[in-house]
Parts: C-alpha cells; sequence; structure tokens
C-alpha cells in the first residue's frame, strides 16, 4: 500500500504513546503474516522479533501478552522452509482451496463488496494499492498496513494539538467491519489445523490487540455502525 508509514525498528523508548505503539504493532504484526523471507527469519533466530514484540506490546496495555507463549518468536535453529511450507498450507490456496484464507472477504463476504468498502477506506486516506503488491484489498497485511497508518495519524494529530476524532472513528469502523469481524471467523478454521505455534501465536496476539484497541475506540465515540451502505461510514476529514 502506498503512502503508509514504515515499521517500527527501533526500541520502547522511541514509542511516545499507546496509540504509538499500536501503530507500530499493526506495521510488525503485518510484517509478520506476510509471506516469510529471510529477515523475519533472521529475527527470529536472533530473538529481536520476541524482544520487539515484547518492547511494542507492553507500551499498548501492559496486560496485552499475559498468558501467551512467546517462545515461538525466538529460535536460533529457525529455517525458512519448513517456515515458509506451512505459510503454504495453512493460508494460500491450492488444488484443494485455501485452508485459512487471509483475506477477510472469504469469511464474511461477498468477497468483491468487501474488497469495494476497504477500498473506499484507503482511498478516502489517500492511499492506494500498489503494482507489485501480490495481495488482494482485504488481504490481512494489507488491512493491518492500513490501521497502522490510522493509529500513526491519530498520533501526530494529537502531538500537533488538532482533532483526532476522525481517525479514531474510522479505526473503530474499520476494525469492526473488517479484521474485528472475521479474524475470529479466521481462527476457528485455523484452530483444527494444528498450526506451527507460530501462526497460533500470532493470531491471538493480535486478536487481543484488535479487542483492546476496539474497546479504547468505542470508549471514546460509541459502538460502531454495522449497516451495509455505499459511503464511508464516518465523518469526513
Amino acid at each position: 500500500m502506498s503512502e503508509a508509514p514504515a515499521a517500527p525498528n527501533g526500541s520502547v523508548a522511541a514509542i511516545s504513546s499507546p496509540v504509538a505503539a499500536s501503530s507500530f504493532l499493526y506495521g510488525l504484526l503485518a510484517e509478520c503474516f506476510a509471506y516469510p523471507d529471510d529477515d523475519l527469519i533472521e529475527s527470529i533466530r536472533r530473538g529481536d522479533l520476541r524482544r520487539r514484540i515484547e518492547q511494542i506490546a507492553s507500551a499498548v496495555d501492559a496486560g496485552l501478552l499475559g498468558g501467551l507463549d512467546l517462545a515461538p518468536l525466538h529460535d536460533p535453529g529457525a529455517m525458512l522452509e519448513p517456515l515458509a511450507v506451512e505459510y503454504s498450507r495453512l493460508f494460500d490456496a491450492g488444488v484443494r482451496g485455501t485452508a485459512c484464507s487471509l483475506n477477510g472477504g472469504v469469511h464474511h463476504g461477498p468477497q468483491m463488496k468487501v474488497m469495494e468498502e476497504v477500498v473506499r477506506y484507503y482511498n478516502h486516506f489517500g492511499l492506494a494499492m500498489t503494482d507489485d503488491n501480490r495481495e488482494l484489498p482485504d488481504h490481512l497485511t494489507a488491512e493491518l498496513g492500513f490501521l497502522h497508518f490510522l493509529a500513526f495519524g491519530e498520533q501526530q494529530l494529537e502531538t500537533a494539538g488538532r482533532s483526532v476524532a476522525d481517525y479514531q472513528r474510522a479505526q473503530r469502523d474499520f476494525i469492526a467491519r473488517h479484521p474485528g469481524r472475521w479474524l475470529p471467523v479466521m481462527w476457528r478454521a485455523l484452530e483444527p489445523l494444528h498450526a506451527m505455534p507460530f501462526f497460533t501465536l500470532l493470531t491471538q496476539l493480535l486478536l487481543r490487540l484488535l479487542t483492546s484497541e476496539q474497546a479504547r475506540l468505542e470508549g471514546l465515540h460509541g459502538a460502531a455502525d454495522l449497516k451495509p451502505s455505499a459511503a464511508i461510514p464516518f465523518g469526513g476529514i
């Protein structure tokens, strides 16, 4: 997705608020739910991924990681091929179809209408899917990238002393209408597949993050509107 801020590489010392931390965590989880590459494997081997998640998640909410086994995030013997094969088994479409799709419209469709709505969200904020993006607009990595952007925007506006209400309402409604709606369905599809702990842990953490952020945003602005609409379901910028 174009024009979104980059995911963080710094330490928790650079995180100025829980909102900034949630933006960073969305970006980091988006990277983790992409097809595995050498950079991810090196981060797991060195323990960098575990340290970053521990630091950033704790800055979002001290209880966000409570009870989760973070051991899969640090494995000195991690190899790319087994993780890539498992990713394909779980999430990529094959001859028998996708075992557990990362496209929201597959779980809560019709998919074409879902994609149309998420694209309206992206375009409203001046974002677009880039030509080199291999995923559809309703893919989890795209939706997390968008939430990363919105939370980053909220933080920037707050720092500048400007109103953050529209960015907060956009996050509230997007979570409720998209990843917060379909990720629990994906989780139920993932459970019987006996996935590698790495992927089950990431899904559990993301579910907690979405629940925590939705509670914060609904506490500020009330419940999201889930009624179908041809228009963006939040006030203009």
